[in-house]
C-alpha cells in the first residue's frame, strides 16, 4: 500500500526499481541490486535492436571482444576499457532514458512474457477463474485501445462526483482514504509493515507521500535545472486538467492549489539521506495519541474507511511530516483539496486512459524527467503491467518455460559459495572483535535464501478480472492488492512471500526478514550461465549474489540482528570502526561528477556502494575457492581467470544513459550511476590492481591513505 506503482508505466523512472514492488531502501525494509533505470520502463521493440555478444554470439566464456575499448587502458578507467566497445555500438533507443545489459535481459524475458500472454489472451476456453483466464483477459483489455478511447474518462466519472461531494474534513479523510484503496498517492501511505523491534509482527505503519515530483527538493531547489522542471511540471499539470475538460482559468487555479499543497508537504518530508536510516523512520506510537500528532485528522474513521483490521499502535515513519499534513488540512481551503484529489488521480490512471492522456503524461515523466525520446510499444506496457498486477500468476508459466530445474540447483549451489566465502572473510577481519564477529556469523548463519520463485504461490481468487475498459481492471487490481496488504496488520510474518515476481530482473535483501532473494528473471545470461566459465559467472552472477549478502551488513543492513530486529549488536569501537569504513566509500563517491559541478551524493550511495564492493570480494574469494587444488585455467583471448571475473563485473553494468536521467540519479537512486558502480570498488581492490598489473600511480588504484577497506 505504501508503495506507488503507475497503473501503466510510460515514464522511465519510478522511486522504486520498476516492474517490482519492493519497498523503498530508504526506510531500510528492502534494497535491490537494480536501480530505477536498469529495470527499463520504456522500450523499443527487440528487432530494431543490436543485442550484446552474449546473446547473438555466445562464446565458451561469454565475454565478447568487441565490447573492449582498445584505447583506454584497464588501469585508467576500466569501466571504458570493458564496456566501451559496447557503448559504441549500443545507442540508446529512442523508447529509453538508459540502454544495458539489465535492459536487454528485460527486454528477452518480456518477450518470454508477451508470447504467454499472447496465448493466454486468445484462449475461448480459459477456465472462469483461473489464473490462465485472469492474465489473459487482463492483457487483453490492456490492448484493446479501441474500447479504452471509446470509454475516455467516464470510468472515472464516480470518482470525481465523489471528489465533488467533499464538503467537510471527514469526507475529505473518506475520499483519501479511498484513493488509497485505489493505490493513488493520496496526501501519504498507510500499509502493513515488518515491525522493526519484532519481525515475528507484521504492524501497521504510516509514512509520508503525496508528492508528485520525484521528490521533495524538486520543490524548492533554486538552480536553473530545478526551475526549468518545476516549470515544465505546471505545464503538466494544467495540460492534464484541460484535458479533463476544464478551461483555462479553472486549470490554472487547480494548478496552483496543486504545487501550493505539493510544495507544502514537501517541506515537512524527510530528505532520501536520512530516509536510509531505520533509527529515523520508525516511531511507534499508540492509535489513541495520533490525536496529539495531528488533531485535524480523525484516524479512527479512516482506518474504518481503509477496511483495516483492529491495532492499538502504529509506526508514524516521519513524525514531522504528519505534522505539516495537519496544518495542510487546516490551511488550505477544501476547493484546494479538490483540486489536488483530482490531480492525484488522474495523474496515477493515465496511463490506462486514452492516448491524449498518455501521451500528455509521458511528455512529461518520459521526455522531461528522464530524457526517453518516445513511448515503448503499447504491448511491452501491457506486458508489464500485468506482470505487475498479476505477477505471481503469470511467473507460474514463465517458470515453466524458462527457469528449469537444474538452473535453479546451479544458481543455489553458487549462492551457497559465495556464502561460504562471506563467512570465512567474517572469521578473519582484523577489524572486528570476537563478540561482534560471533554476532554477524550468527546472522550470516540464520540468513534465508530464496532462489527462482516462491514455494507458495499467491491466491490471486479475490481479484475480479475481465475485458471490460483496462482501466477498471487495473483499479480492481489495486483494491485487491492493497486489501491483500492491508489484512496483514496485526498477524505473524509470511516468510515464504515474495516481494518481487518471478521474471523481474533484479534481486534484493530485506533487513526486517535477513533474507535475500534471486528471482528467476536474473538468472539468466549475461548475469548467470550454467554453462559458462566459472571467472565470468562469479564475476557477474556471483557478485550480485555477494552484494545481496553484504547488504547484511551495510550501512542500514548492519544495524539488524539475525532475527530481523533493529538492535545494535557490535561493540562500541567496533561499531566506530564500521562506520568510519562506510564514511570511507560515501566520502570517495563524493568525489565522482555525473556532469561538471554535479557530485554523486556519497551518503545517498553508501549502502549500495558498500554492497557492491562488499559483493565483489566475496565473489572474488569464492572464486578463488572454487579454483583451489585445480590446474591454472588458461587464458582466454589474452585474459586471466582473474581478468575476465573483473571484465563479468563490467558486463552487467555496461550502459549508457541520458544525462537527464543521470541528473535524477544524484537526486533521488541510492545506486551510483554504472560507471561508477564498476570504477569505484575496483579502485579498492589490490586483487584487480594485480590482475592487470596496475601501478599505483594509475587512476584505477586509490592511494594507500585513502583506499576503503571493510572486508
Amino acid at each position: 500500500m505504501r508503495n506507488i506503482l503507475r497503473l501503466l508505466p510510460v515514464v522511465f523512472f519510478v522511486l522504486l526499481p520498476c516492474g517490482s514492488s519492493a519497498q523503498t531502501a530508504g526506510s531500510g525494509r528492502t534494497a535491490s541490486l537494480a536501480d530505477p533505470a536498469a529495470e527499463g520502463c520504456g522500450q523499443a521493440d527487440p528487432e530494431t535492436l543490436s543485442l550484446s555478444a552474449s546473446q547473438n554470439s555466445q562464446s565458451s566464456h561469454g565475454f565478447d571482444l568487441a565490447n573492449v575499448d582498445r584505447t583506454v587502458k584497464p588501469c585508467d578507467d576500466f569501466y571504458q576499457f570493458a564496456a566501451g566497445g559496447w557503448m559504441k555500438n549500443n545507442p540508446i533507443p529512442p523508447a529509453y532514458s538508459q540502454w544495458g545489459s539489465f535492459n536487454i535481459l528485460r527486454n528477452r524475458n518480456e518477450d518470454a512474457l508477451h508470447q504467454i500472454l499472447d496465448e493466454a489472451s486468445k484462449d475461448k476456453s480459459a477456465a472462469p477463474g483461473s489464473n490462465w483466464q485472469k492474465i489473459g483477459d487482463f492483457y487483453a483489455s490492456c490492448m484493446d485501445e479501441p474500447t479504452i478511447e471509446a470509454a475516455g474518462i467516464k470510468p472515472l466519472d464516480s470518482e470525481f462526483r465523489r471528489i465533488a461531494a467533499i464538503h467537510d474534513t471527514a469526507s475529505l479523510e473518506a475520499e483519501i482514504a479511498r484513493l488509497q484503496l485505489q493505490g493513488v498517492n493520496a496526501a501519504f501511505g498507510f500499509g502493513s509493515e515488518v515491525d522493526f523491534k519484532d519481525s515475528t509482527k507484521r504492524i501497521a505503519g504510516v509514512s509520508q507521500g503525496g508528492l508528485g515530483l520525484p521528490e521533495r527538493d524538486y520543490y524548492t531547489r533554486d538552480d536553473d535545472k530545478s526551475k526549468e522542471i518545476r516549470e515544465a511540471y505546471i505545464r503538466h499539470v494544467k495540460n492534464m486538467f484541460k484535458l479533463l475538460g476544464d478551461d483555462e482559468a479553472a486549470s490554472v487555479d487547480e494548478t496552483k492549489a496543486v504545487l501550493a499543497i505539493e510544495t507544502s508537504l514537501a517541506k515537512g518530508s524527510t530528505g532520501q539521506v536520512d530516509l536510509r536510516d531505520p533509527d529515523k523512520n520508525y516511531h511507534m506510537t499508540a492509535v489513541a495519541r495520533l490525536g496529539e500528532l495531528t488533531p485535524h485528522f480523525t484516524w479512527p474513521d479512516f482506518f474504518k474507511e481503509m477496511g483495516a483490521p483492529d491495532f492499538s499502535t502504529i509506526d508514524v515513519g516521519q513524525p514531522e511530516f504528519f505534522k505539516q499534513f495537519d496544518a495542510d488540512l487546516a490551511s488550505f481551503p477544501l476547493a484546494d483539496w479538490k483540486a489536488y484529489l483530482r490531480w492525484q488521480l488522474v495523474n496515477y490512471v493515465a496511463g490506462a486512459l486514452p492516448a491524449k492522456f498518455v501521451d500528455e503524461d509521458f511528455d512529461f515523466s518520459g521526455r522531461v524527467l528522464a530524457g526517453t525520446k518516445e513511448l515503448l510499444p503499447r504491448w511491452r506496457r501491457c506486458v508489464e503491467a500485468t506482470d505487475r498486477q498479476l505477477g505471481e500468476a503469470l511467473g507460474q508459466y514463465y517458470v515453466q518455460r524458462n527457469f528449469p530445474p537444474e538452473a535453479k540447483v546451479k544458481a543455489t549451489a553458487m549462492v551457497k559459495n559465495v556464502i561460504a566465502a562471506l563467512r570465512a572473510d567474517l572469521s578473519t577481519l582484523d577489524w572486528m572483535s570476537p563478540a561482534t564477529r560471533a554476532k554477524a556469523i550468527e546472522k550470516l548463519d540464520s540468513m534465508e535464501v530464496k532462489v527462482g520463485y516462491p514455494d507458495k504461490w499467491r491466491d490471486y481468487s479475490e481479484f475480479k478480472v475481465d475485458r471490460a475498459a483496462y482501466v477498471e481492471n487495473a483499479r480492481r487490481g489495486n483494491e485487491y492488492a492493497n486489501a491483500y496488504d492491508i489484512a496483514k496488520i496485526g498477524k505473524a510474518m509470511d516468510r515464504g512471500e515474495w516481494v518481487m515476481t518471478p521474471p523481474t530482473v533484479d534481486a534484493y535483501s530485506r533487513a526486517s526478514m535477513n533474507d535475500i532473494t534471486f528471482p528467476a528473471g536474473i538468472l539468466q545470461p549475461p548475469f548467470f550461465d550454467p554453462n559458462r566459465d566459472d571467472a565470468m559467472n562469479y564475476g557477474g552472477m556471483g557478485a550480485v549474489i555477494g552484494h545481496e549478502l553484504t547488504h547484511g551488513f551495510d550501512d542500514q543492513g548492519a544495524k539488524f540482528d539475525a532475527q530481523g530486529n533493529l538492535v545494535n549488536w557490535f561493540t562500541p569501537e567496533d561499531l566506530k570502526n564500521f562506520q568510519d569504513r562506510g564514511n570511507c566509500i560515501a566520502k570517495q563517491f563524493d568525489g565522482y561528477e555525473v556532469e561538471p559541478g554535479l557530485h554523486t551524493n556519497g551518503k545517498l550511495v553508501e549502502g549500495e556502494s558498500i554492497a557492491d564492493f562488499g559483493g565483489l570480494t566475496i565473489a572474488y574469494a569464492a572464486l578463488q575457492k572454487a579454483l583451489e587444488g585445480k590446474a591454472a585455467p588458461a587464458p582466454v583471448d589474452g585474459f586471466t581467470a582473474e581478468q575476465r571475473f573483473f571484465l563479468g563485473w563490467a558486463q552487467i553494468w555496461e550502459s549508457n544513459i541520458r544525462i537527464e536521467l543521470s541528473r535524477m540519479y544524484v537526486n533521488v537512486n541510492p545506486h551510483p550511476v554504472a560507471r561508477f558502480r564498476v570504477n569505484g570498488p575496483l579502485s579498492n581492490m589490490p586483487a584487480f590492481a594485480k590482475a592487470f598489473q596496475c601501478s599505483t600511480k594509475t587512476p584505477m588504484v586509490r592511494a594507500e591513505a585513502e583506499r576503503c577497506r571493510i572486508w
